[in-house]
């Protein structure tokens, strides 16, 4: 049996015993995206298969940097941080790149836990879409740079001076991915073997940076595949002495890293909610709608998209990030892309996204605010021709310029509560609090270099 041919809790079972497999890697993502797990043993993996598994519910009550929240309801000092049910998915079962043999498999919190869950808010807007008659495919891109670095040196060189694995400006460079097919070949590989795989990969424009784009699929196959590529990237680069980093904007001289999402509408028959050939761009009204909510409600779910005090550092004029919720056709200066097609291939590209969100809830608000436009049939602004970043937008699509205000937008929006849940909206408003508060307490260099002597 193939990984991937594992459907039920039987199918799981039999290719760990077909396999001989004493033990199993079992992951889930926090709230920031990153994997979470640990190898279990073939015993307690069948039985969590059946019955669920206790995790520590600090997962949900931590920072990226295994730092405690200081405001949270769920889970804290005050509960003890006692254990939290988790449930095993067994057709999200994949070889592990790297690991001769070894099997992977997805899991998720569930009961009270579940509401706070990554998988499990992208899931409700799933079931909100199915209920409206639609299901949603989607496609992810990542722009990641590459270092001549190790956990290690980075640390010594106090992240300064870094060396990345090529150097200057040299966009779809085929000499670069030629010299470095070994590579490149160790890329598209991996992404095979467990099944996210890679539909183009290039280098992209500044030192050291590749954007892979991930093949189609449903929403949450597309979420599953975007949090796998990101951290087996890095472990992949790890493993050959590179560091991969999918921060929003290392460097104050090269562009940031996106995370573009791809979204599209199917009918219940299977054909496109989006495609109308009869109208201007092929946009069909829903689409148009689909459009609007996005536009609408990007300010409101923004933290979502852009979830760390970096992601507002690339959003800047002239750096290839929009600054505006605003929409054009076939125009990659605005927030929001509409890309005519065929029935097969009409969608919107949501170009706000940045490589440092969580693949879950960056999908789940840019689903979230499309429905949001059905239900209530809006209509989009005026489009953008042109360069959008020199031209001057109503105030109505100006978005946040900082978390802080982010976080304040999203735990004040009703639409969010609504499709997100207030549990989640709560916990995770405070989390992205917690997160400004931190910045605040540190001193950057800029604030050195300007004030020590002169001020």
């Amino acid at each position: 049996m193939e990984a991937r041919q594992v459907k039920s809790i039987s199918d799981a079972m039999a290719i760990v015993e077909e396999r001989k497999l004493t033990h199993v890697k079992v992951g889930l993502f926090d709230i920031d995206g990153v994997m979470r797990g640990k190898y279990m043993s073939k015993a307690k993996f069948f039985s969590s298969l059946e019955r669920g598994f206790a995790f520590c519910d600090v997962v949900l009550g931590w920072d990226m940097k295994d730092q405690l929240y200081d405001s949270a309801k769920y889970t804290g000092w005050h509960t003890g941080y006692p254990d939290a049910p988790v449930r095993i998915l067994p057709h999200t079962c994949r070889d592990v790149a790297g690991e001769e043999g070894m099997l992977l498999f997805i899991a998720e919190f569930a009961k009270g836990a579940e509401s706070l869950c990554p998988r499990g808010v992208l899931r409700r807007v799933i079931d909100k879409a199915g209920k409206m008659g639609f299901s949603a495919m989607a496609a992810l891109e990542y722009e990641f740079f590459l270092f001549n670095e190790t956990p290690h040196s980075i640390r010594e060189k106090h992240y300064r001076n870094l060396e990345t694995v090529t150097p200057d400006w040299f966009g779809y460079s085929m000499i670069r991915n030629s010299v470095h097919s070994d590579l490149y070949q160790d890329i598209l590989s991996m992404a095979e073997t467990m099944d996210f795989p890679v539909e183009g990969i290039h280098s992209e424009t500044g030192p050291g940076v590749i954007e892979a784009a991930i093949a189609v699929d449903s929403i949450a196959e597309a979420a599953d595949k975007g949090a796998l590529f990101k951290t087996f990237m890095k472990v992949l680069a790890q493993r050959r002495g590179l560091m991969a980093t999918f921060m929003a904007k290392w460097s104050d001289d090269y562009p940031g890293q996106s995370g573009h999402i791809h979204l599209s509408l199917q009918n219940q028959d299977g054909s496109s909610a989006f495609y109308d050939p009869s109208q201007a761009h092929n946009m069909s009204q829903l689409q148009r709608h689909f459009l609007a909510g996005q536009q609408c409600l990007m300010a409101d779910f923004l933290c979502m998209i852009a979830p760390s005090i970096n992601s507002y550092s690339r959003m800047i004029p002239g750096f290839w990030a929009p600054t505006d919720a605003t929409w054009g056709v076939e125009n990659r200066t605005t927030a929001l892309r509409v890309i005519p097609g065929t029935a097969k291939s009409q969608r919107v590209e949501y170009r706000l996204g940045a490589a440092d969100a969580n693949p879950y809830l960056a999908l789940a608000a840019a689903l979230a605010s499309g429905l949001y436009g059905i239900e209530n049939k809006l209509e989009p602004g005026e489009q953008v021709t042109g360069n959008a970043y020199e031209q001057a937008h109503d105030a109505s699509v100006a978005l946040p310029s900082t978390l802080w205000e982010a976080s304040q937008r999203f735990k004040q929006s009703d639409a969010a509560e609504r499709y997100f849940g207030k549990e989640f909206v709560e916990h995770y408003a405070l989390t992205r609090e917690w997160e400004e508060r931190e910045f605040r307490k540190h001193v950057s260099d800029w604030e050195m270099e300007r004030y020590f002597e002169i001020i």
